[in-house]
C-alpha cells in the first residue's frame, strides 16, 4: 500500500523530508504548504509537487495519508491537531509542544481521528547513539551510575529564523530546542524517565526573551544521576557526553565516533552503516500505521520530553529541585 504525505512547512528541515521521501518506495510526497508561498513554490518546483500557501487548504483538498508538521513549535498543537482530526497521520518535528497540557491538546485530537502520531526525535536513528545504546544493553562494562551531557555551540546564527528568540513562539531557547535532544537521548540510552531535576539558568547576552545556557542535575526512576550542560554563547563547540559504569566508561560524540574503556584508555568502538534519520522515522511511523502498534517516539514518551523541558524553567525560577510531573 502507497502513502501520500504532504509537508506542511517549507523551511530546510522540510527539505530533510522530502528528500527522505524520495528514497521510500511505500511513501510519495504530494505537497507542501508554507504562508510564504514563494517558498512552497520553490520547494514544490524541486520535487514536482504541488504548493500551497494555507496548510488547512492543503490537507482538505489533497487528503493526504500522513501530514508532516515542520512549524514553528507554538504552531504544532494547531496544526498536528487539523491534521488529525481530518484522518491524517502524523510526523510531528520534536518538541511535541511547547507545554505537557498542548500536548494532551494533540494526543486527544490523535485519539478523536483513530491516527497515529509520532516526533521525530532523531537521536534514535544516529548509528553512534545505537551503539553507545547496545554498550549500556550488554551490560559488558556493569551498572550505569552516572552521565555528563554537554552542548555548547553559537545559538545566535545566520539562518536560525527569528521566532527561536521569542519564548512565546519557541517555548524557551537552547535547552528547549537543544536541551530536549539531550534529555531525550539521556532517557532513549537508559530506558528510563528522568524524575527529578534541578536546574540553574542564563539570560544574559542573548537576542530576544530566551535564555542562552544552563547547567542541571537530572535523576532517572533508578537513579542514575545526569549532568546536562549547554549554551549558546560564543565560543568551543562541544557535542559530547560520557557515561560511567560500575566496571569502566564511555564516550559518545553523536554523529563523529564512540570509545569505550573498559579501565585503560578509550578504544573506539566500530559502529557499523549510518542510517538516514529522516528514512528510519517514516518507516517506524508507516509500520505502526500498519501494524496499528504505537511508533518508536509514540506521544506518552515525546510529552515526556517537554515535561521534563517545563521542570528546568520551573526549578530556575522556583531556586529548588522539582519532580517531573508526569
Amino acid at each position: 500500500m502507497g502513502y501520500r504525505v504532504a509537508v506542511i512547512g517549507a523551511g530546510i528541515i522540510a527539505g530533510s523530508h522530502l528528500a527522505a521521501l524520495r528514497k521510500l518506495d511505500a511513501l510519495a510526497a504530494c505537497a507542501v504548504a508554507d504562508v510564504r508561498l514563494g517558498r512552497a513554490e520553490a520547494m514544490a518546483a524541486e520535487y514536482g509537487i504541488s504548493p500551497y500557501a494555507d496548510y488547512k487548504e492543503m490537507i482538505v483538498r489533497e487528503k493526504p495519508d500522513i501530514a508532516v508538521v515542520t512549524l514553528p513549535h507554538h504552531l504544532h498543537r494547531e496544526a498536528a491537531t487539523f491534521a488529525a482530526d481530518r484522518g491524517c497521520h502524523v510526523l510531528l518535528e520534536k518538541p511535541m509542544a511547547t507545554s505537557v497540557r498542548e500536548c494532551d491538546d494533540i494526543a486527544a485530537a490523535v485519539e478523536r481521528g483513530g491516527v497515529k502520531l509520532m516526533v521525530g526525535h532523531t537521536q534514535h536513528y544516529i548509528a553512534e547513539n545505537i551503539a553507545a545504546k547496545a554498550v549500556i544493553e550488554s551490560g559488558r562494562l556493569g551498572r550505569l551510575l552516572l552521565i555528563n551531557d554537554r552542548r555548547h555551540q553559537r545559538y545566535d546564527v545566520p539562518g536560525r529564523p527569528d521566532w527561536f528568540f521569542d519564548k512565546a513562539k519557541a517555548g524557551g531557547g537552547i535547552l528547549t530546542n537543544l536541551g530536549a535532544h539531550s534529555i531525550d537521548k539521556i532517557q532513549w540510552l537508559t530506558g528510563e524517565p528522568i524524575v527529578r531535576v534541578t536546574a540553574g539558568i542564563h539570560y544574559a547576552g542573548m537576542r530576544g526573551d530566551i535564555e542562552g545556557g544552563g547547567s542541571a542535575f537530572l535523576a532517572t526512576a533508578t537513579g542514575i544521576y545526569a549532568t546536562l550542560s549547554q549554551s549558546g554563547y560564543p565560543g568551543a563547540i562541544v557535542d559530547e557526553t560520557e557515561f560511567r559504569f560500575e566496571g569502566g566508561s564511555m564516550k559518545l560524540l553523536t554523529g563523529r565516533g564512540l570509545w569505550v574503556s573498559d579501565g585503560g584508555e578509550y578504544a573506539e568502538v566500530p559502529v557499523g552503516p549510518k542510517p538516514d534519520p529522516f528514512v528510519g522515522q517514516f518507516e517506524d511511523l508507516v509500520a505502526a500505521i500498519e501494524t496499528g502498534c504505537e511508533p518508536a517516539c509514540a506521544m506518552a514518551y515525546s510529552r515526556s520530553i517537554v515535561a521534563v523541558v517545563e521542570s528546568l524553567y520551573l526549578s530556575h525560577e522556583q531556586g529548588a529541585e522539582v519532580a517531573v510531573v508526569r
